[in-house]
């Protein structure tokens, strides 16, 4: 009798746990688990990222620019993790030093991008009319241009160096930015607390500071985030064509393009930088996602 009595409750909490509701939720568990795993993971790269950038002394004490001619050409150990390039010097020293300007520039385009791109669209949502459609006009024709074209064009007419690939970018990512501000500003112009501000007779410079722009801010921010990934991208390609910093400054795709004509040779020359960009590209892209998705709750 009392081994039936045991028996019947161990069954009854067998049958809770695998019940219609138990496959979902260890589902959902696991789901929760995996998401938040990714976003840690996102999160610490893209602090190293910045630690690489503001404290590169710290990661690597050596020398960038200086090499060991007997050390050329040595593939990863415990003493040269990334291995060493054509002249001796250390990749992983040079990948973190490179990380200040690599990144420096990424905040800058991006910061263009953001305040460019919100003052087109605000105004272009808050006025309207024919500046409405000069502006959109405008945005559409940096639409239809790839915006790695255009930023190469910009480049070309700007010259070298890490600031003009930084500006270059940062237009090209304008467009993108305009169009999202345009559409929160036309939703937030509409709604009732705006109306009445305009009905009291508040003027409209305060009304679009006051209420339209802190009201409208948080998707285009949640933007930023996720651009930011891809102008990491797109300032290593131009860097990589050559129009970053003037060799032997390290960044990060100028390591890639010293690195491409001893592929066969040293394959870690351009494969462990490019695997660096690829984490900080998909760390600040899942990032980005992660605080859109959190915007629009």
């Amino acid at each position: 009798m009392s081994d039936v009595l045991i028996r019947e409750p161990v069954a009854a909490s067998a049958q809770a746990a695998t019940g219609p509701h138990g496959p979902s939720r260890l589902r959902g568990a696991t789901s929760a688990l995996r998401r938040y795993g990714v976003l840690v993971v996102s999160t610490t790269v893209l602090l190293l990222a910045v630690g690489f950038a503001l404290f590169p002394s710290v990661f690597a004490s050596g020398d960038p620019l200086q090499g060991v001619p007997a050390d050329k050409l040595q593939g990863p150990s415990a003493a040269h993790w990334f291995g060493t390039d054509n002249i001796g010097r250390d990749v992983y020293t040079r990948v973190v030093h490179g990380a200040g300007l690599s990144l420096t520039a990424t905040l800058v385009a991006v910061g263009i991008a953001l305040v460019v791109g919100s003052l087109v669209g605000l105004l272009s949502g808050a006025v309207g009319g024919a500046v409405d459609g000069l502006l959109m006009r405008a945005v559409d024709v940096l639409l239809s241009i790839p915006a790695l074209l255009l930023s190469l064009a910009l480049v070309t007419a700007l010259g070298f160096g890490t600031m003009n690939v930084a500006i270059a970018v940062g237009v090209g990512l304008v467009a993108n930015f305009a169009r999202v501000m345009r559409s929160e500003v036309l939703r937030v112009r509409r709604a009732l607390y705006v109306e009445a501000a305009f009905a009291c007779g508040v003027r409209w410079h305060t009304v679009l500071r006051r209420h339209v722009l802190r009201n409208s801010y948080a998707p285009v921010v949640a933007l930023a985030a996720v651009e930011f990934g891809m102008a990491v991208l797109a300032v290593s390609s131009l860097s990589f064509l050559g129009f970053g910093a003037v060799p032997p400054t390290p960044e990060w795709g100028s390591l890639i393009s010293e690195g491409r004509n001893y592929l066969a040779t040293a394959w870690w020359m351009t494969t462990l930088p490019g695997l660096v960009i690829v984490a900080v590209v998909l760390s600040a892209h899942r990032l980005g996602h992660a605080i859109e998705e959190r915007s629009t709750r």
